[in-house]
C-alpha cells in the first residue's frame, strides 16, 4: 500500500479524525488488533502535541501525517513549530525523555519559575514523555524540509502482507 498522507489545520477536532484515519489504515495494512488501541492513543497524543505547538505559536501551516506500511507501520506527525519548542525539555539528554519524573523537577538550586516558556517546555516534555511510554520504536527529530520536528512511530506487521489486509 503507498504512504497514506493527511494534513489538517491545527484545530483540536481533526485529531479525532487523524485518529480515526489512522487505525483504518492499520487494519487495511494487517497489524494485530491488539495494537489498536496503542496507535489510536499514539496518534492521538502525537497530533494533540503538534496542534497544541502550532496554537501556542500561532502557526497556521497544516499539521501533516503520513502513514506507511513497507516493512513496519509506520506513522510520521510533523509540526512546523520552532525546534526549541517542539522539543522542550528533550532537547538535553534523550534518556530523560522516558523519565516524566525528570521532566518535573527542578535543578538543585533553582527555585520555581512560574515561567510560561519554562511550562511549555514541561508540557511538550510530557507529551513526548507519554508517547515514549507508549510507542516501543519512537522517533523525533527535525523535520527534513523547513521548521518543525518529525514524530515517527512504527509497529510490527505480520510478514507475508502486502496491505491487502488478506482481502482480494
Amino acid at each position: 500500500m503507498p504512504t497514506v498522507r493527511l494534513s489538517f489545520t491545527p484545530a483540536p477536532a481533526h485529531v479525532r479524525t487523524a485518529r480515526l484515519v489512522g487505525v483504518a489504515v492499520a487494519r487495511r495494512a494487517g497489524v494485530a488488533s491488539e495494537l489498536f488501541d496503542e496507535i489510536r492513543l499514539a496518534i492521538g497524543e502525537a497530533c494533540s502535541r503538534a496542534v497544541a505547538l502550532h496554537r501556542d505559536h500561532s502557526i497556521a501551516d497544516l499539521v501533516e501525517v503520513a502513514l506507511g506500511d513497507d516493512d513496519r507501520f509506520t506513522v510520521r506527525v510533523i509540526d512546523r513549530a520552532p525546534i526549541d519548542a517542539a522539543l522542550g525539555q528533550a532537547l538535553g539528554d534523550p534518556a530523560e525523555l522516558a523519565d516524566p519524573v525528570a521532566l518535573l523537577e527542578e535543578p538543585p538550586g533553582q527555585v520555581a519559575s512560574p515561567d510560561p516558556a519554562t511550562e511549555e517546555a514541561v508540557t511538550v516534555g510530557m507529551r513526548l514523555a507519554l508517547l515514549a511510554g507508549l510507542v516501543e520504536d519512537l522517533t523525533v527529530r527535525p523535520a527534513d524540509h523547513g521548521p518543525g520536528t518529525e514524530v515517527r512511530m512504527s509497529w510490527p506487521m505480520p510478514s507475508g502482507r502486502n496491505g491487502s489486509g488478506g482481502r482480494g
